[in-house]
């Protein structure tokens, strides 16, 4: 189990390992290949919304966030990660699900219709208490 890292640690920890890292108040936003993370920041001891975007079909952009999300939860220092990798690995593209693992809840969704089609996994430190989520 890794201990808690601040947003801040966790956007270094992505630049460490190849991702391309801008800020989008109040996210900062890392991307690699097709896949971005977004981490919400602040002055929190970990950060309290950490996301997984990937852009095109559904079924590509769920494969893309899988190739990507064990490495990125553990950049993002989330526990548990297994549960989650292995919730998320049985979906199957299929959006508008959820999950609770440790102190963490992860949400699934995926747009099909729209002019950006794409999916997103979030995950939210249901410990978080204060500026827990974007304006």
């Amino acid at each position: 189990m890794l201990p808690d890292a601040t947003p801040a640690e966790v956007v270094s920890g992505l630049t460490g390992a190849g991702y391309k890292c801008g800020v989008d108040a109040p996210y900062a936003i890392c991307t690699a290949d097709t896949v971005s993370v977004w981490v919400l920041t602040g002055s929190h001891n970990r950060p309290p919304v950490v996301s997984l975007h990937a852009n095109g079909p559904i079924e590509k952009a769920a494969a893309d966030i899988s190739a990507k999300l064990p490495r990125a939860l553990e950049l993002a220092h989330i526990n548990p990660r297994t549960p989650i990798i292995d919730w998320f690995g049985k979906l199957g593209g299929k959006p508008t699900d959820q999950l609770t693992a440790g102190d963490w809840q992860a949400d699934w969704s995926a747009e099909a219709d729209t002019d950006e089609p794409g999916a997103h996994l979030t995950l939210v430190d249901k410990l978080c208490k204060v500026n827990c989520q974007a304006e």
